[in-house]
């Protein structure tokens, strides 16, 4: 067997390195969720029936209209969700318009809120979830095993605006941090900006007694991506489903509007950084859906098209496909190990882990 030239074992290395995970450009991940918020707003903005309905306007059709309605569905929509409709759907790629049979969905039976969280960071349906007050996950969190990879040890952080991302997460086990709700931020040794939110968020208004507003929950996660740097970075907001259950829909809509506004203002500091830019994904998505017409304002499985969800991707390693409108069924469970493949990593735990969507990475 003849020896293989200098050249030859140059061309041999290189096609090495740059074939499988030499590949790799995503070296951080930020995870984004807006409980309950509907793939009918998603993909076509405003619903009229629900904003001229006495029911639910809150006694201001003419405000919603003016802000929200256009009679061209994609301008409809870009109203609501500018960002996602102009940066995301220009570089990412967005999934669950069934006017296209581009169908997601819940793989759990139940069609509310633990379930869905702990399906979306498990790729596994556990059936014994079955209550918003279950004890803490028993279940390995995708979160979990990103922490234990040597790479992304102590560089994993969550915020929520719910306390039950506590127990959805298993904090007391999990070995990353968790501020969820009124949780104060900043540890031991707050900073100036940090004391301020504190002090803001124990003397805000709290019309839930298990959720903060979306707001505090947006400007904690913010300086500790400032000030901390992590690696992976769990967003968890809530008020779309808060305002969607109170039949409050000009509220529903300002809550998606602002949702829109922070995904915008996380890519622009991220793409401003050098540890992020060109080096970071979003997955961006929903824990569930909900009704439509006068069950818009709840979910669950007694409720149809509650099981119906949406997400969107962005980054190095997703090819710019837009808006998907090939027909295909994916399920919540597949996401988990979605976002593992755009880390280079495979999810594995004691129990079963849904394969990736194929597609979203190149």
């Amino acid at each position: 067997m003849k020896k293989l030239g200098l050249s030859a074992v140059a061309g041999f290395l290189f096609m090495i390195n740059t074939s499988g995970f030499a590949q790799q450009k995503t070296e951080n991940i930020i995870i984004i969720t807006t409980d309950g918020f509907r793939w009918q707003e998603i993909f076509g903005g405003m619903d009229s029936s629900i904003a001229v309905n006495s029911d639910y306007n809150q006694g201001d059709s003419d405000y919603i209209l003016k802000k929200y309605w256009a009679n061209n569905i994609e301008e409809r929509r870009i109203k609501l969700l500018p960002f996602l409709w102009s940066t995301i759907a220009s570089k990412g790629q967005i999934y669950g318009n069934r006017n296209f049979a581009n169908d997601v969905n819940n793989s759990n039976p139940y069609w509310f809120s633990y379930p869905g969280y702990s399906e979306i960071f498990c790729g596994y349906v556990d059936t014994l979830i079955n209550t918003n007050n279950y004890k803490n996950n028993p279940n390995t969190t995708l979160l979990q095993f990103i922490n234990r990879q040597p790479k992304f040890k102590n560089q994993v952080a969550a915020f929520g605006a719910w306390s039950a991302f506590d127990r959805i997460l298993n904090k007391p086990n999990c070995g990353f941090p968790v501020t969820s709700a009124f949780d104060k931020t900043g540890g031991k040794n707050p900073t100036s900006k940090e004391r301020l939110m504190n002090d803001m968020l124990e003397d805000s208004y709290q019309p839930w007694d298990d959720e903060c507003l979306d707001v505090f929950t947006q400007y904690e996660a913010m300086q500790y991506l400032k000030t901390s740097k992590p690696k992976v970075l769990y967003i968890a907001y809530g008020e779309t489903d808060d305002w969607a259950h109170a039949g409050h829909y000009r509220d529903y809509l300002e809550a998606a509007h602002h949702f829109d506004k922070w995904l915008k203002g996380i890519w622009n500091y991220i793409q401003k950084q050098r540890q992020y830019k060109d080096k970071t994904s979003l997955f961006i998505t929903v824990d569930h859906g909900r009704g439509s017409g006068n069950e818009w304002t709840s979910h669950g499985s007694d409720i149809d098209g509650s099981n119906q969800i949406w997400f969107a991707v962005m980054g190095p390693d997703t090819a710019a496909k837009g808006e998907v409108k090939t027909q295909s069924q994916f399920y919540q469970k597949q996401f988990a190990q979605s976002i593992a493949s755009l880390l280079g990593l495979k999810f594995s735990a004691e129990h079963p882990v849904a394969e990736e969507i194929p597609g979203i990475k190149k």
